[in-house]
């Protein structure tokens, strides 16, 4: 007999806003998939933001339950390299945008989009890496990947006071790079000091790199969670064989730009994507995070808000009050 969870559902209003309810379900009512997930944790993301106030044109079929990321205990299986009892995450594969997601105390996915829960981490843990930590590590490992090494020049970090700009420039200050965090809110100087920035820059500033093609080179590589203007400005600024690694675009999604910094100083522009990352490359990057994460760094930067707040909490992506990491606690752990 199937039994009944709470979950936020996402309705669309007659004058085509969209209200989100917490409501009781019914384990039929959930889409198909071959595992079944008691939810123990998830986590709030901008993505998460966007669908939820419908800023975004994120979700387009209603009723629906948001959220990108989700971690708990597996259920129901239907394939043998799952059992019931395991812990498993997941993030991305549209899991929340056209899959329904994990702000719900089940949730039933395909099992390719599960990985195991790495060793030495909880499923709290793994939710306050989420979409957002594993963006940050598959950011820091193409860096690596295109030979910008530490002590080679100072790395860039913009969005710094958001879960991937967090989380990135926690991960690079530990491999030992010398790393300028970027952010449009100077109260956020000291936790971002505390991450492991030496250097606290305000956007205006990276923004006025002058009305050229070609700035002054400072940066021998960033990780650009913002886009737009910001992402075209730490282009022109970028030394002879940089990389940038982009992967947001909360400062909008144009780019307006040359082609000068990539024919006269052969920078690289190298794009991230972590909804549809490959499996090998999703495992290998989440032992990376298991093992280069401080526990205690973790927890000093995430807010945890019961599912009952998590509507209400995801509006502040959109108006800029989210520092860090925001995780969701769905289920009961025990």
């Amino acid at each position: 007999m199937s039994g009944t969870f709470r979950a936020l559902v996402l309705h669309r209003e007659e004058e085509g806003g969209i209200v989100a309810r917490l409501e009781e379900l019914s384990e039929t009512a959930l889409p198909a998939g071959e595992v079944l997930v008691e939810v123990l944790y998830s986590s709030l993301n901008y993505k998460d933001g966007l669908a939820i106030t419908g800023a975004g044109k994120i979700v387009r079929e209603f009723p629906f339950v948001p959220g990108i990321d989700l971690a708990g205990r597996v259920r129901e299986s239907a394939v043998a390299d799952y059992r019931p009892g395991d812990l498993v995450l997941l993030t991305g594969w549209g899991v929340g945008e056209r899959h329904w997601g994990g702000l719900a105390e089940r949730a039933r996915v395909r099992a390719e989009w599960l990985l195991p829960l790495p060793e030495g981490l909880d499923p709290k843990r793994a939710m306050t890496i989420g979409t957002a930590g594993f963006t940050a590590m598959l950011c820091v490992m193409a860096l690596a990947e295109q030979g910008v090494a530490a002590g080679g020049g100072e790395l860039l970090v913009t969005g710094a006071g958001g879960g991937v700009g967090s989380i990135a420039t926690a991960l690079l200050a530990r491999r030992g790079y010398r790393v300028a965090a970027v952010t449009g809110r100077p109260d956020l100087a000291g936790y971002l000091r505390d991450l492991g920035a030496a250097e606290i820059l305000e956007r205006a500033g990276v923004l006025d790199s002058g009305r050229g093609p070609l700035a002054s080179q400072r940066w021998a590589g960033a990780v650009d969670t913002v886009g737009g203007a910001v992402l075209a400005a730490l282009l022109k600024a970028l030394r002879y064989g940089g990389t940038v690694t982009a992967c947001g675009l909360a400062g909008g999604a144009d780019l307006h730009t040359t082609v000068f910094p990539f024919i006269l100083r052969g920078v690289k522009l190298i794009g991230i994507d972590s909804v549809y990352c490959p499996r090998e490359r999703r495992l290998e990057a989440w032992r990376n995070l298991a093992r280069e994460l401080d526990p205690t760094l973790l927890d000093q930067i995430t807010t945890v808000v019961p599912l009952e707040k998590a509507a209400e909490t995801a509006r502040g992506f959109l108006e800029g009050k989210i520092r860090g990491r925001v995780v969701v606690a769905v289920g009961e752990e025990n």
